[in-house]
């Protein structure tokens, strides 16, 4: 061929396809899952629906993660992609931790996000119907889909032992025997949620119909003593609050997260109180690495970018972060901060792992969404080569 003069060997265009073929074998191996849909199609460049496509959030907003890794996080904890198959017998199970906008997140689910068949939210009615395509039974397992059906604000232990229960009750005769569970949670900066805890119990709230059920019953009264006499504890102080041993706000989110079987459930004197914390939080690692998705209550835009990213769902509208929280308004002294800290040592531990993760998660596709966008183009710019102009 001849362009501009210049003779370009023979040679060169297949030089120039073989270039691009390797190249594509190393972005996207075979047998590599994050190349690929949850219906397990080749991954396309542009992967949303007309209606709803939107940038991905700027890279130069993980400004904050910059910092020297303190896990050793490998490759496969980082690409989290789920083949989630909304047709078939697939299930999202939200575990909704008090005070880490999960009531948000949880209407994102069942109201905002693309769907063949969109969930049936009705005027006046807390739960919207959430059915597959096609079919009478439900892919989302939450409180706004399914209700409390496990207990309110049912943790871990509660809801690996009694989700696929209810769901096969519910379905009866037609449940499938190959159903796959994805576990999803939300995970809020440890201070800021116990702040925003205590004022939420402050106003009234009590939890009281939760169950903790574990091994096959609820605790006792002497293994889980009420912080209270009356009917709720509305009115109380931050340090009313925190002078409560067996308050359960203290270090929640690693309780909740944690295999309660592992030390004994609610029995304190299984073990001691530091091998207790060892298993608790060793175990919340585990599940928290292992589950489907988790976000971050501060960075709901990253939020959103992950959780569309690994299950291949795509919400209407942008998240918005909302910083102006109950928990923002309060201001605390140096001392009593660091006495919230040391009464949820464990969460600020685990915090402290899943910002990591997160983080890392996060880095980890955008990395792979400007590997795609220079083989797009790559592959854009080698069709034109070898001709005459």
């Amino acid at each position: 061929a001849n362009i501009s003069g210049y003779t370009v060997p023979a040679v060169f265009p297949v030089l120039t396809v073989l270039f691009v073929m390797i190249g594509y074998q190393y972005i996207c191996p075979a047998g590599s899952t994050s190349c690929r849909f949850g219906n397990g199609e080749s991954f396309p460049f542009s992967k949303y629906p007309a209606d709803v496509k939107r940038k991905s959030p700027d890279p130069g907003e993980d400004a904050p993660f910059r910092f020297p890794s303190k896990f050793n996080f490998t490759r496969e904890d980082l690409e989290r992609h789920v083949d989630f198959d909304i047709k078939e017998n697939d299930v999202i199970v939200f575990l909704h931790i008090q005070k880490t906008g999960g009531t948000t997140f949880g209407r994102h689910l069942v109201r905002n996000i693309h769907l063949e068949r969109p969930c049936d939210c009705r005027s006046g009615q807390k739960k919207c119907t959430c059915h597959r395509p096609g079919k009478a039974e439900s892919w989302l397992f939450s409180r706004f889909s399914t209700g409390w059906s496990c207990g309110l604000h049912a943790d871990w232990t509660e809801l690996t032992n009694c989700v696929p229960a209810v769901m096969n009750k519910k379905q009866k005769k037609d449940a499938p025997s190959n159903r796959n569970f994805y576990y999803i949670t939300l995970l809020r900066d440890p201070v800021s949620r116990y702040l925003s805890e205590w004022k939420h119990v402050q106003r009234g709230a009590t939890w009281k119909t939760a169950l903790h059920m574990c091994d096959g019953r609820p605790p006792t009264p002497d293994e889980l003593p009420a912080c209270y006499s009356s009917e709720d504890w509305t009115g109380v102080s931050l340090e009313e609050f925190m002078a409560c041993p067996s308050n359960l706000a203290n270090n929640r989110q690693t309780r909740m997260l944690a295999d309660l079987s592992l030390v004994g459930c609610y029995n304190l004197s299984s073990m001691s109180e530091e091998r207790r914390a060892e298993l608790l939080l060793s175990s919340a690692k585990r599940n928290l690495l292992r589950m489907a998705f988790f976000g971050l209550t501060e960075f709901q835009r990253k939020t959103q970018f992950l959780f569309e990213r690994m299950f291949g769902l795509h919400f209407i509208t942008a998240f918005t972060q909302i910083n102006g929280t109950r928990a923002a308004g309060v201001t605390v002294g140096t001392s009593t901060r660091r006495r919230i800290e040391e009464l949820n040592a464990l969460d600020m531990q685990l915090y402290k792992y899943a910002r990591e993760l997160f983080s890392r998660r996060v880095q980890y596709c955008h990395h792979q969404e400007r590997q795609e966008e220079r083989e797009r183009k790559r592959e854009e710019g080698s069709g034109g080569k070898g001709t005459n102009v």
